[in-house]
């Protein structure tokens, strides 16, 4: 049996709670932060357990490494509160589930993960893969399951995740090119914070990309745009590659916004927050993200994660902001276009009202 490696001791030194105290969608005081906390170690029934949005944050303000947010997802599936519909976690559940279906490449040591998410396969063409791909794995047999997180499922993510982990290694693999923070955070948190060994090297695919562009640095214009990076929930368990996105910015003349909702006060998407807490909040957090892209003079707002893409897509170009993906912004600063335009050229009207028509 699979047990996080929780040290109750440092908590119990702990003067800042800071794990409670920073979050921004519950507001505690250091006083009431305390008390609060004490009852989800000790498993009791508390506000923090029902009123969680599940943005992961928790992780990357805990000072010690603690991993107060996997707790709190242990405790809410103890207790039955689910963060997330019922059918919702119950479909996420059975899709995902490792049946034998997956696809590979020309698998070599070094290999890029789609993880579940086939829309990489249209993202990872062009130069910046060059050497690489076709190395890829994709399927339900090789996805990470760290999404179990958001619906209080940690359960299924330590009886699936050894497996996940053998599967990749049978492939040969040694150095996985991990596309989406959730996996690259998978293999580099939660295995580690559960005692999973990992026989491969996970890169994050920021690494990947601020190597590939220094090799293609002749090939390079700078953009010399603004931008405001839309950081993801699964970035708070990997706080330590937000700078490969400056390395990036900086590499290809992009200007990475001053913004008060970046960095560690970064704001969620709100995807999970709209089926679990209600439009309300939903639109109050996507609005004060998105105006405050637009008071620092954001010209572009980029993305990683594909859900935040989605649910922020619309909200962001009625701003009057570009939504763009890391690839495809590192893509056009080598002269390539980008790998696809779904948000103008489906959404005729939005596209008018960006050309001023």
């Amino acid at each position: 049996m699979l047990e996080l490696k929780f040290d109750k001791s440092k908590c119990a030194d702990c003067k800042a709670v800071s794990c409670l105290v920073k979050c921004q969608y519950m507001d505690f005081d250091k006083d009431t932060a305390k008390v609060e906390w004490q009852k989800v170690i000790d498993g009791e029934d508390c506000r923090v357990l029902h009123d969680c949005v599940t943005c992961y944050s928790c992780e990357e303000y805990c000072p010690f490494g603690n991993h107060p947010f996997y707790l709190i997802v242990e405790r809410q599936e103890e207790k039955g509160i689910l963060p997330a519909p019922r059918p919702v976690i119950t479909m996420w559940i059975n899709q995902c589930q490792p049946v034998g279906r997956f696809m590979v490449g020309k698998v070599e040591e070094k290999a890029l993960s789609y993880c579940f998410l086939p829309i990489f396969n249209e993202l990872v063409k062009g130069k910046l893969f060059d050497g690489i791909w076709p190395s890829m794995i994709f399927g339900q047999e090789f996805f990470c399951n760290a999404v179990y997180l958001h619906y209080a499922r940690m359960s299924v993510i330590k009886d699936r995740l050894p497996k996940i982990v053998e599967n990749i290694a049978k492939q040969g693999i040694k150095e996985l090119v991990c596309l989406h923070d959730e996996c690259y955070g998978t293999f580099t948190s939660i295995a580690l914070a559960y005692g999973i060994e990992v026989p491969f090297k996970p890169i994050h695919y920021y690494e990947y990309l601020h190597d590939r562009l220094k090799e293609l640095k002749a090939e390079i214009k700078p953009l010399n745009v603004k931008a405001a990076y839309q950081r993801n929930c699964s970035a708070r368990l990997i706080p330590e590659t937000d700078h490969f996105v400056d390395d990036i910015f900086g590499l290809i003349g992009v200007e990475r916004v001053k913004r008060e909702y970046d960095g560690e006060n970064g704001l969620c998407c709100a995807e999970l927050i709209r089926m679990s807490k209600g439009p309300k909040l939903a639109d109050d957090v996507q609005k004060r993200n998105v105006d405050d892209m637009v008071k620092f003079g954001a010209e572009y707002c980029v993305f990683n994660c594909p859900a935040c893409y989605d649910s922020l897509v619309e909200r962001v170009m009625r701003a009057g902001i570009k939504p763009i993906r890391m690839i495809d912004l590192c893509k056009v600063a080598i002269g390539e276009e980008q790998s696809q335009k779904p948000a103008l050229e489906g959404m005729p009207v939005l596209k008018a009202a960006m050309e001023g028509k």
